[in-house]
Formats: structure tokens, sequence, C-alpha cells
């Protein structure tokens, strides 16, 4: 799935490229393929893996400190300063995810190696975001290169460890084709632009309306139920990004 999904952004990509004559963007140097198609990458493997070795719902919550290590983090980059509000702002939207999680069976402390993998994907996602940053001058259509590398190289871990199974009916490729255009898609060359050129702080920050838009969409589709825990989620992630979108420097 990581390998077909990953072609149809990168193939999406590649076309757009090709309209505007700019497919010249793909020649980059090692360093910018390294950290593109080496962080897409690796960040998927940990993930994936997590989510086989660990409960779901401790794997996702532990993976998500990503947004915090991105705020955390980037007071390191240059030209950068890390104010008190954005710290702030980071650790009550964080606060909401654990709200959002808090009625799903977590047992954190009986650690597996999944949770390892899930904090490796976390590092590894903030690292690729932060590296992303001082690599301004690559543009974000170098982005459709990143993520055929990333389809080749998933293909090549498929082959040598799963079994292949072809979706068998339209609805399944259909699934495909949308979560190649847009999570495995434009959603990447959207984070690439808002990180090389946004204020990373307060995207990091945002980044944790994530899940609790996911979890809203599930309800609104009559998938899950509306609870207390997802209105405190709620108010504590866009209370945090409030906090952290005053922050000034």
């Amino acid at each position: 799935m990581t390998a077909v999904t990953f072609a149809i952004g990168g193939l999406c990509g590649l076309m757009v490229l090709g309209l505007r004559g700019e497919l010249a963007q793909l020649r980059q140097g090692w360093q910018a393929w390294a950290v593109g198609a080496g962080g897409l990458f690796l960040y998927h493997v940990f993930y994936f893996a997590a989510l086989r070795s660990a409960p779901p719902a401790e794997a996702s919550l532990i993976n998500h400190l990503w947004p915090l290590l991105i705020v955390v983090f980037s007071a390191f980059l240059p030209g950068e300063h890390l104010a008190l509000r954005h710290m702030l702002g980071a650790l009550v939207s964080f606060g909401g995810l654990v709200a959002l999680f808090s009625g799903k069976d977590l047992s954190l402390s009986a650690l597996q190696s999944g949770h390892g993998l899930a904090l490796a994907a976390a590092f590894t996602w903030a690292a690729y975001s932060l590296l992303s940053r001082r690599l301004t001058h690559v543009p974000s259509g170098s982005v459709a290169g990143f993520c055929l590398a990333t389809s080749a190289l998933a293909t090549l871990v498929h082959l040598a460890s799963e079994v292949t199974v072809w979706p068998q009916q339209m609805p399944e490729w259909s699934a495909l084709l949308a979560l190649g255009l847009g999570p495995v898609g434009a959603a990447f060359f959207l984070w690439d632009q808002g990180v090389k050129h946004g204020d990373i702080r307060l995207l990091g920050t945002l980044a944790y309306a994530a899940p609790v838009l996911a979890t809203l969409w599930l309800v609104l589709a009559g998938f899950a139920e509306p609870s207390l825990a997802l209105g405190l989620a709620c108010v504590m992630i866009v209370g945090g990004a409030f906090i952290a979108s005053r922050a000034k420097g």
C-alpha cells in the first residue's frame, strides 16, 4: 500500500512539473535526497512496524510526540527563537492529544518494542521536518522525486518481507487513489512548503489537530461516538494553537 500510494503521489507531482516545464527541480544534491527520500521512507517503516508490534492507540500516541519535538528542537535552527509561549502551546495541545486517547486501552507501563519503534518514527519525522527547514533552496517540486524513491524502497521491502495482495474491488482501488492524491501526495508537498517558509513552531502545534480532525470525521461518518474526551481534546488543541500563535519572534 505504501509503495502504490507513494507512486501515485509521485507520478502526479511529476506530471505537474512536466506541464510546468520544471522537471529540472528533480536535480538536487545527495543531501536533499537523503533528507527527502530517507525521511519519508524511514518514518513510514518505523510507524507501520510500530503498529504491528504494539497496540495501535499506544503507538499512535507516542508517534504524535513529533509535533512537540519539532517545537522544542526548532530553537536550534539558525535564526529561530523558541519563546515560552511556543513551548506552553505545544504542551497544552499535547495534553489535548492525551485526553483524546484517554478512553482507549493504554498500558504504557508495559513497554514493548513497538513503543520504541513509534518513538523512532516521531524523532524521524521531526528530524525530516527540521532538516527540510535548512534546505529552503530545494523547491517543493522535488518532493515528487522523493515520493517515487520512497515508493521504490517500499517495493523492495515489501517483496522481501510481505505477501502481495492486490485490491479486489473498485472501492479498494478508489481508496488507494484517494490516499495517493491526498495524505500521501498533496499533503507532503504542502508540508514541505510550510516547514521551509512558514512558522515551524506554530506548524508543530497546529499539527496536533490532525488526530482530532480524524476522530471528528469518524463521528460525522457514524463510525465513532462523540465524547467528553473528544470535546476536551478539541478545546485544548485549539487553545494550545492560540497560545503558540500569540508568541512573538
